[in-house]
């Protein structure tokens, strides 16, 4: 594992302490005031306009920055984050958890733009297997830890204290951002013909066979924000206790981690992985369609012990994919593929909004969509993994994507 590759991981060590909390309780200090479905949806929403805003942006700067001012400027969007949190009070609640949600989103799109393109720049082939693998295994491992001594020292000190906490971390942040290695687009491979002429479909998507990646993607965006959103829903019907909170989420974390335990034993194959993951979290959503206590908290263990495996082989085999892509086209994939999932995570949030609680044809017609875009993404994906990486071209499902434009 490389040096860039390793610093990153230290960093994600370091910023995972404010996202965790940021995830768990930014939505139950939310959530907690009329236990609206809406109100976290809007929140959510907001935050992933922010981060679409960013990470675009963020890639644009990579050109000419390197991806410590990237690191930086999520550093002072999350600072800003918490000062609002701190001080801000509106009348209007809507315009409050957007101007909350906006700056959580603008810090998460740089972070993120910032990683992709480090570790694509920086790793090949095992090497991306190697650093999600630790990646999850540091996210598991905090995921444990941060909840429980967040809602300790909320419940000692109260929300605002812990903001305050909150921000010394984004501090060290900013201060460890000035340690990352000068990672950017080389000069060579810069936008010769501008850089939105670069995002272009057809110079990105230069082949028929790229609709399997991007169907891949495209299901992707739909799980991932279902699983993301109603796995806080389902904790929070449960309970509104911070440490009982903090206590299911260790439950969902070593989940996961039995899961991390598993695939060290057996050393199952990529594929053999990503299905298992799919029936896992299909078992856990179908539960969900019986919203008691006890089957929420069983559908939130089934979903964390098959996300491990899930995530894992989905975003390696993404990232083997364009490995060999010159840098200026996977730089601008990564910015399509980020598009297409917060795109998908926006418009499923629509519907969601219109909940009101956890039933209903629209809260089943919900499940349905995300079971059936969670059986298509190791169809699409495996299809994509054999024309990216043999060269094999398989019938196309339909029209290209370039020739659409």
């Amino acid at each position: 594992m490389s040096s860039n590759i390793r610093k990153m991981l230290m960093m994600n060590f370091v910023s995972s302490i404010i996202f965790i909390y940021i995830g768990i309780f930014i939505n139950l200090y939310i959530w907690q005031v009329n236990n609206s479905i809406f109100e976290v949806s809007w929140f959510n929403l907001v935050m992933f306009i922010g981060w679409g805003i960013s990470f675009v942006l963020g890639a644009r700067m990579l050109y000419r920055q390197t991806i410590r001012l990237l690191l930086a400027l999520s550093a002072v969007s999350g600072a800003a984050a918490f000062l609002l949190l701190t001080f801000l009070t509106l009348d209007n609640r809507n315009l409050w958890i957007a101007m909350i949600g906006l700056p959580v989103g603008l810090m998460w799109g740089f972070y993120t733009v910032a990683q992709n393109l480090s570790v694509s720049f920086s790793g090949k082939g095992s090497e991306v297997a190697s650093f999600f693998a630790a990646n999850n295994l540091i996210a598991q491992v905090l995921s444990m830890v941060i909840p429980i001594v967040s809602a300790q020292f909320i419940g000692w000190f109260g929300y605002e204290s812990s903001f305050i906490l909150m921000f010394v971390f984004v501090i060290i942040m900013l201060l460890f951002s000035y340690t990352m290695p000068k990672i950017s687009m080389p000069l060579s491979e810069g936008p010769q013909l501008g850089f939105w002429k670069e995002l272009t479909v057809k110079k990105v998507f230069g082949s028929r066979q790229s609709v399997w990646l991007v169907l891949s993607i495209l299901a992707g965006g739909v799980f991932l924000q279902f699983q993301n959103l109603f796995t806080l829903v389902f904790t929070f019907t449960v309970t509104q206790d911070k440490l009982l909170i903090a206590l299911l989420n260790v439950l969902y974390t070593g989940s996961a981690f039995l899961g991390l335990v598993l695939y060290r034993k057996f050393k199952w194959n990529d594929n053999l992985c990503l299905w298992l993951g799919v029936i896992l979290l299909s078992a856990g959503f179908v539960v969900a369609l019986f919203p008691l206590h006890p089957l929420l908290i069983l559908s939130n263990v089934l979903t964390a012990f098959g996300m491990f495996f899930f995530a894992m082989i989905w975003n390696a085999q993404q990232f083997h994919c364009i490995e060999n892509f010159p840098p200026a086209r996977k730089a601008a994939f990564l910015i399509w593929r980020e598009g297409l999932l917060i795109g998908m995570r926006i418009i499923l949030l629509v519907f969601i909004m219109q909940l009101q609680s956890l039933d209903g044809w629209l809260y089943v017609a919900l499940i349905g969509i995300t079971l059936i875009s969670l059986i298509l993404i190791p169809v699409f994906q495996t299809k994509a993994v054999k024309v990216m990486v043999t060269g094999r071209a398989p019938s196309s499902p339909g029209t290209s994507i370039s020739e659409g434009t």
